[in-house]
This record gives C-alpha cells, sequence and structure tokens, in this order.
C-alpha cells in the first residue's frame, strides 16, 4: 500500500476507500454503488477477499453516472457514454504521443524546401489576318 500512496496522499487510482465511505463521498446508497458494479457501470477493486475497494477516479466515475442518471439516460446509455469516453480519451493521448514523435523527428530531419523555378513572362502574340 505504500506504493499507492505519495506523501499520505492515495493517488487517484488507489482502491482504497470500502464501499460504505466511497458511498458517502459520492452521495449515494451502498446498495446503488453494488447495483452500478453489477451492471458494470463503476467496477472497483476487490481484496482478497472479494470486498469493493474503491478509488477516487471510481468515486468521479459514480458521481457522472449519477448526473447521466438525472439526465434520463438509461445505463445502457450511460455505459455506452462511459465506453466512448475512454476510447476518446484513449486516442487524444495517442494522439499527443504521434504529434510529440513527429516533432522530433522534424526537429532532427528538416524538411527539404522544393526548388521553385525561376518565372518567366509569358508572351502572347496576336495573330494576323
Amino acid at each position: 500500500m505504500s506504493d499507492e500512496l505519495n506523501s499520505g496522499i492515495p493517488k487517484d487510482d488507489a482502491a482504497v476507500y470500502v464501499i460504505s465511505v466511497a458511498a458517502e463521498i459520492s452521495g449515494l446508497h451502498p446498495q446503488t454503488l453494488r447495483q452500478y458494479d453489477k451492471l458494470g457501470l463503476v467496477s472497483p477493486s476487490r481484496t482478497e477477499g472479494r470486498n469493493r475497494r474503491y478509488s477516487l477516479r471510481d468515486i468521479a466515475l459514480l458521481r457522472a453516472v449519477q448526473k447521466l442518471v438525472g439526465e434520463g439516460i438509461n445505463h445502457a446509455g450511460i455505459k455506452r457514454i462511459i465506453e466512448l469516453e475512454s476510447a476518446m480519451a484513449n486516442m487524444a493521448l495517442e494522439v499527443a504521443h504521434l504529434r510529440i514523435e513527429v516533432d522530433a523527428l522534424l526537429d532532427a530531419n528538416p524538411p527539404k524546401t522544393i526548388a521553385r523555378r525561376k518565372r518567366t513572362e509569358v508572351i502572347v502574340y496576336e495573330e494576323k489576318k
């Protein structure tokens, strides 16, 4: 557990909160947390004894799920939204990494400019009849 703590403050993904504490922090009933886990909306870590342990990230997700429920979105829709948001975040990270890589390659190998040909005037002759 010492790896999960940084200066006594748990990391966002450190699974340290039991269900009663997570329920109190999120403002939800423990049974609601169990239901969300069963539906696959928020799946906390488990101890060896199979007890749920929630992280701050899990608690933030619980709040987001509750907000979507309040907006009238059903659980299947919420699950799809969570999946899409996760995929979008992963793609954004991938794009950021690729941009860094491309910038480094461009710095190491500056593009060569294409030599432009000299512009010449076009002379138009009128045909006499």
